[in-house]
């Protein structure tokens, strides 16, 4: 015996605690779950005429949506009045997912093959159908997008629709000119000072909405006439600013998928 200590037996504490996390994660996941099966189960039955949702809530929207927000269109008064600060979550789920997306795509190994994709990415082939057809249809996706988020108060739309057509117009920019020439119009320094005006602005002007509920407290814009393009108060603003939001991250997560980073 020479006083030596068996390197198997000797218990390593990383060890113990790589086997605890994934046991806590699954009994947390199964408590998330089950909280949520309790919840649902105590819901009313779908469709009944008592349910609150048949006879208040909806009746509140559709019969006083107008006069309380100026919106003809319904669903964007409910998206930036009604339930504003709902929405503002939903974008900084954006922010979020983004943010997700760029730590689990940064590239590390070998650059060989990665390097190719990147000059690839830079300098697309000359594909002058596909050039010349972006020509054509970005221009015209950016003037539908903007339509889209300007008469989202007044028509179907609003500004994560029209968002997701102004970052489909910019993908398509990249995908038939390239990633030097798209750098001039959204790099990663333009990206984070759009998305974070937009998202000061909406918690802003917005935020108090979480602490007055639904029925908040009426701002000192005015409505102006349902109908007309200046009207809805917030809304119109609120719009582009979600659009902004929708439109630099559908973009974000393209190139970082692509990429692997964005400069």
């Amino acid at each position: 015996m020479n006083g030596s200590r068996d390197p198997q037996a000797t218990v390593h504490p990383g060890r113990s605690r790589d086997r605890f996390y994934p046991l806590l994660a699954i009994l947390l996941c199964l408590g998330i779950c089950g909280v949520l099966l309790f919840t649902v189960s105590a819901l009313p039955p779908f469709g009944a005429a008592a349910n609150p949702s048949n006879n208040e809530v909806s009746a509140k929207y559709l019969t006083e949506g107008v006069s309380d927000t100026g919106a003809l269109n319904i669903v964007a008064s409910m998206f930036f009045d009604y339930r504003s600060f709902d929405t503002f979550g939903e974008t900084c789920v954006l922010l979020a997912a983004v943010v997700a997306v760029f730590i689990l795509m940064r590239h590390e190994g070998p650059r060989d093959a990665y390097d190719e994709l990147l000059h690839e990415m830079e300098e697309p082939k000359q594909d002058v159908i596909l050039k010349s057809t972006a020509a054509v249809l970005v221009g015209t996706m950016l003037i539908f997008g903007c339509y889209i988020i300007l008469n989202g108060h007044l028509s179907a739309g609003g500004g994560f629709s029209g968002g997701a057509v102004l970052g489909a117009a910019l993908i398509l920019y990249t995908v038939a000119y390239g990633t030097r020439r798209a750098v001039h119009v959204i790099n990663f320094a333009i990206y984070q000072r759009v998305v974070t005006s937009s998202l000061l602005f909406y918690a802003l002007v917005k935020g108090y909405s979480i602490f007055a509920g639904a029925n908040h407290l009426r701002d000192a814009i005015p409505l102006g006439k349902p109908g007309d393009l200046f009207s809805a108060g917030l809304i119109l603003p609120l719009n582009i600013a979600v659009s902004l939001i929708v439109a630099c991250s559908a973009y974000a997560i393209f190139i970082l998928f692509s990429k692997g980073e964005w400069k």
